[in-house]
């Protein structure tokens, strides 16, 4: 985007007006220092510059943009965009202003890493410039940013879906492995089971058998002996 694409407001045109009461020519002295620092890329200096000019006149729109500046310049992309926010009814509806001001608001959006934000700044700004090729050409790249953006979201998408069925099928051979291991278990300990059972059946009937026939002999052995004669 080339030196971050900011725009820097220049008050020279200020500087040539009457300046009116001294706390007016104080505000405007520290504005002009305050763009001094910012191209020697003092941005804390330039930023407690832009600080005290507001300090003495409020309403400042110079002194307020260009502080959103010193703060984009320091990577304070959150404080940069409320201080445009702030800055932006002092535009008084002048559409350059407002162009300049959604132009940098989108560039803090942007770097921030809200990249929806700076869409919608960049359209903003284009709407009061339509004729500002660099903040057609962010707005083209914030486009493109925010389709690899979907891209790669929907790939990690299908990429948690894909170890989702894996591990779901890797979850459903293992519960039937457990239930065959299970099932043979179980037919092992049915088997022991009725073997043992028919082993136990097989003695008592033998046993049955044996006392059933010892019985017969002692009753034998007790019955007295008849002799039928003739008489």
């Amino acid at each position: 985007m080339g030196n971050k694409g900011l725009h820097i407001l220049v008050i020279l045109l200020l500087i040539a007006l009457p300046w009116g009461k001294a706390s007016a020519q104080e505000e405007r002295k520290f504005v002009r220092k305050g763009i001094e620092l910012l191209e020697k890329e003092s941005f804390a200096e330039a930023e407690a510059a832009f600080r005290k000019a507001l300090e003495l006149e409020p309403k400042s729109f110079e002194a307020g943009y260009n502080l959103a500046t010193a703060l984009f310049r320091q990577e304070k992309y959150e404080e940069a965009i409320r201080q445009l926010q702030t800055t932006e009814p002092r535009t008084d509806n002048d559409k350059q202003r407002l162009a300049s001001l959604y132009h940098n608001m989108g560039n803090s959006f942007l770097y921030g890493g809200n990249i929806d934000g700076g869409i919608e700044a960049y359209k903003q700004s284009l709407r009061n410039n339509p004729l500002d090729d660099e903040t057609r050409y962010n707005l083209i790249a914030a486009m493109k940013m925010k389709q690899q953006q979907e891209e790669q979201q929907q790939d990690q998408q299908q990429q948690e879906q894909q170890e989702q069925q894996q591990q779901q099928e890797e979850q459903e051979q293992e519960e039937q492995q457990e239930q065959q291991q299970q099932e043979q278990q179980e037919q092992q300990e049915y088997e022991g089971i009725s073997r043992e059972n028919a082993e136990r059946l097989l003695e008592a009937l033998e046993q049955n058998e044996k006392d059933m026939m010892d019985k017969m002999k002692k009753h034998q052995q007790a019955q007295p002996v008849r002799t039928d004669k003739n008489w």
